[in-house]
């Protein structure tokens, strides 16, 4: 990590319980159907910024056929985009956004693939929230783990979106 401090330490919380759930994360993420990245949340210190996710990798998810047949490794792309949701649900949950605004993609640096992924893993997450300008722009670190192996990291910059531009962007 460009930071030598790893986010994800199993040692801080229980992996298997569940502080939110699929139903918690919609009431503060858009995505739905084949976008919904998180399966759950197990871990949230809002004094340090920090949040830890996951998502159980099944055989339907929308991308095991087409990306490598017969391998199905996950995309680098869904990882961040798991990522980018952690850092959306977070940043919500803490309300730094607003009431009227949702957390759109904004960049990343730095991101480096350390592993591949496949089906029947589950692919830890966390990230650190390290630049908040309250109503406009959230920078957040990220890691991804499996099996307790680091396989992704990097940075994430997270763009407020009016609730008005989201609303235009779906007609």
């Amino acid at each position: 990590m460009a930071n030598d401090e790893k986010i994800i330490d199993f040692d801080r919380f229980d992996e298997n319980r569940i502080l939110a759930d699929i139903e918690a994360i919609r009431r503060y993420n858009r995505q739905r159907f084949e976008m919904e990245q998180l399966t759950a949340i197990v871990f949230e210190d809002p004094q340090n910024n920090v949040a830890v996710g996951y998502k159980d990798l099944t055989p339907d998810e929308f991308w095991v056929r087409g990306h490598m047949p017969g391998i199905a490794i996950l995309p680098g792309v869904v990882i961040c985009e798991i990522a980018a949701q952690l850092c959306s649900y977070f940043s919500q949950r803490l309300n730094l956004l607003g009431t009227d605004a949702t957390l759109g993609f904004g960049g990343m640096n730095n991101v480096r693939f350390r592993d591949v992924v496949t089906v029947g893993k589950r692919l830890f997450v966390g990230c650190k929230l390290t630049r908040i300008r309250k109503g406009k722009l959230v920078t957040s670190r990220f890691e991804a783990v499996v099996d307790r192996k680091s396989v992704a990291e990097g940075e994430i910059i997270g763009v407020a979106l009016p609730s008005d531009a989201v609303i235009r962007g779906q007609q």
